[in-house]
Parts: structure tokens; C-alpha cells; sequence
């Protein structure tokens, strides 16, 4: 049994989602934010759905503590065996929402 801890619920009016970012679209800029090559509108649109979003903001941390834990890779870092059993899971995970 997977732990998953209970976050507050907060409740945001029906409308443009904060920051004018949907959760999904803040997903796909972490990493750009986290390595600092996000733009600055970009960047001040996710610190405003950060901000605003208790979901989105704890997945950050996540996202913050898993590279404090794994370190950072350098493509040269990864096998090529490795890189392509990688690719081959994420590939299947985004079509089917497995793995």
C-alpha cells in the first residue's frame, strides 16, 4: 500500500486556472523551471499557479527532493541500453497513463 499523504482541499472559483496554467501544462514546464531555462513569463505564471495551487506546489517538492536524492544525470551519464528502456517506459506510460 502506497502512503499518499491528505492535502489541504482548496476550492478555486470555475474559470481560468491560476496563473492562467492548467496543473497538466505546469507538469510539463517543471523541469524548465527547475533547471532555470523557463521564460520569465512563463516562470511568473507558474510561481503564480504554484502559489495558488496545493496539488501542484507539493508535486514540486517532490520534483525538488527527488533530484536532491538521484543528483543530476549528464547524457553521457546514462547507458545506452538504459536510456532506450527509459524511452521505451515513458513512451508507454504517456499513451496508455501506465508504468
Amino acid at each position: 500500500m502506497t502512503f499518499r499523504p491528505r492535502l489541504p482541499w482548496r476550492r478555486r472559483p470555475a474559470g481560468t486556472p491560476p496563473g492562467g496554467l492548467r496543473c497538466v501544462e505546469l507538469v510539463e514546464l517543471v523541469t524548465e523551471y527547475l533547471e532555470g531555462t523557463l521564460a520569465p513569463d512563463a516562470r511568473a505564471r507558474f510561481e503564480v499557479h504554484i502559489d495558488s495551487c496545493d496539488y501542484c506546489g507539493a508535486y514540486l517538492e517532490q520534483m525538488r527532493m527527488t533530484l536532491d536524492v538521484v543528483g543530476h544525470l549528464q547524457p553521457d551519464d546514462l547507458d545506452p541500453e538504459m536510456e532506450r528502456e527509459l524511452l521505451d517506459a515513458f513512451k508507454s506510460w504517456k499513451t496508455t497513463g501506465d508504468a
